[in-house]
């Protein structure tokens, strides 16, 4: 039954004028009547299609309205039926109550109070359907929701990597055999229990307690490395949220990824110690031959011709390249390892700009780029000087050589709350976004068509990003293409400059 469908009621009575007098009025109020002279035809008529409503006489030939309610009430439990009758079968009405009528009403009928009964009746009825509609509804619900549940669960129990849920109290609610196996646990452990029977890892119950007390937003999440005796795993805590009656969301816990890296850290610490091994063993060879190389352009050993002293400069500067590119995969191999050496003393980077860039006006006079310094004060920084040398070689040596053809590269230095701000700006060629996020790698070079001449290692930005974040420092960088891109330097001022 739906509101555009006209409500279809029968009536089930003998008497032919009464239906007659009852279809006249059923119309008139806007139902469908559908009449029946006895209570088998009444039950042939629903075999052949259901009614909304059925009103019933109970003193009929052939079926009576008692018999007809024995056998109609369990076929159609949901179909509410109004008993008609007499004052001599008030006691029978009474009983058809008590087997499933909805109501009953004596002869004669007062038809206002019979479409009262009706209305209710339907009302009824209608209450009922859309009950238990929301009840089917909550069971697919439920059955959905468990089915997704046991889902869950299977691809969970089935992951690689170590699951654990927790609540606020630092309890794990839910866990993964694999957790349990990195953990070296062989029995199985019921929830909950605490974290720290399962990972006694102080850096990690800190970062729960910090995602408990809403240090940690509930977007975000914390990745951190942790020992487990000789395992090295990392995990990715974030909060895990639940209704709440004030603030409508607020975290009720955190879930935690582990990941089992010990097998990469070997790798990474075979890989270095590899690129340390070739690296000393390249530069000494090169070292002896650039010596030699060297004697003969003094003409130690006799005067070169014209050809003969190009040739050996040639030589001379791709060795000086390749030494350049052994320095830097050793110095990175030292930052990764954090073996670089470093020995803070007080250094006002002004003047270390300031020098820095005159040693690189001429350089930059011969590829038509404009070279300018503003400094506007002193900064006093505690650092080691070789190391934040690097990173203003670094920064500078690649804004001229990405600014061709009568470029500007500006470099500036200012305090700002606590830290030397350090700018290296140019109008080069610039860095498209989507390369932006990869600079910082190693091994990795920006290409552009104007600057197909310039050489490198693609190791000077990712050892300056390590030299500044080694230095409790923040590098950052802007860029449009074609129009110029903008290094800043965060540095901490010595504590005395910051008062």
């Amino acid at each position: 039954m739906t509101m555009a469908d006209p409500i279809k009621i029968m009536l089930v009575d003998d008497e032919k004028a009464f239906r007659e007098t009852s279809r006249r009025l059923f119309k008139g109020r806007g139902f469908d009547m559908v009449a029946a002279e006895n209570g088998q035809a009444a039950l042939d008529s629903l075999h052949r299609g259901p009614v909304d409503l059925i009103v019933l006489d109970l003193k009929m030939p052939v079926m009576s309205g008692e018999e007809f309610l024995k056998r109609a009430h369990p076929l159609y439990p949901d179909i509410p039926i109004i008993v008609l009758t007499g004052h001599g079968t008030l006691d029978v009405a009474v009983e058809c109550m008590k087997q499933g009528a909805y109501d009953f009403l004596t002869k004669p009928i007062d038809f206002d109070r019979l479409f009262l009964t009706m209305e209710r009746a339907l009302e009824k009825r209608r209450l009922e359907d859309k009950a238990k509609r929301f009840q089917d509804d909550i069971v697919r619900s439920y059955l959905d929701l468990n089915t997704e549940k046991k889902r869950l669960e299977t691809i969970i129990n089935c992951m690689a990597n170590g699951v654990m849920v927790t609540d606020r109290e630092l309890h794990i609610v839910l866990h993964n055999p694999a957790l349990l196996r990195m953990a070296g646990m062989t029995a199985p452990v019921e929830n909950p229990l605490p974290v720290s029977r399962v990972l006694n890892d102080s850096s990690l119950l800190e970062t729960l307690r910090k995602i408990q007390s809403r240090e940690i937003g509930g977007k975000d999440f914390i990745s951190q490395e942790i020992l487990l005796g000789k395992k090295v795993l990392r995990a990715i805590s974030a909060p895990t949220l639940g209704p709440d009656r004030n603030v409508f969301w607020t975290v009720t816990g955190a879930v935690t990824v582990l990941e089992d890296i010990t097998a990469f850290k070997e790798l990474d610490r075979m890989k270095t110690d590899f690129v340390n091994m070739v690296a000393h063993e390249l530069r000494s060879p090169l070292v002896s031959v650039r010596q030699l190389q060297t004697v003969l352009l003094e003409g130690m050993a006799g005067p070169l011709q014209e050809k003969q002293d190009e040739f050996v400069r040639r030589g001379v500067k791709k060795i000086d390249n390749l030494l350049e590119l052994i320095n830097d995969l050793l110095n990175v191999a030292r930052l990764e390892g954090g073996r670089l050496v470093q020995q803070s003393v007080r250094i006002d980077v002004s003047e270390m700009i300031a020098e820095i860039v005159t040693l690189f006006d001429q350089r930059a006079r011969q590829q038509g780029v404009t070279l300018t310094c503003s400094c506007e004060c002193s900064l006093p920084i505690y650092a080691d000087p070789g190391n934040i040398e690097k990173v203003l070689n670094n920064l500078i040596s690649n804004a001229i050589n990405y600014s061709p053809g009568g470029g500007r590269v500006s470099v500036s230095a200012r305090p700002v709350e606590g830290f030397a701000e350090i700018r290296v700006s140019d109008t080069g060629v610039g860095i498209p976004p989507e390369e932006l996020p990869k600079i910082f790698d190693k091994f990795y070079r920006v290409k552009h068509p104007k600057t197909r001449h310039v050489t490198g290692t693609g190791l000077g930005l990712s050892l300056v990003k390590g030299i500044v974040d080694g230095c409790c420092g923040k590098i950052d960088v802007t860029s449009v293409p074609d129009q110029g891109t903008s290094f800043r330097v965060l540095l901490p001022l010595m504590e005395a400059e910051q008062k």
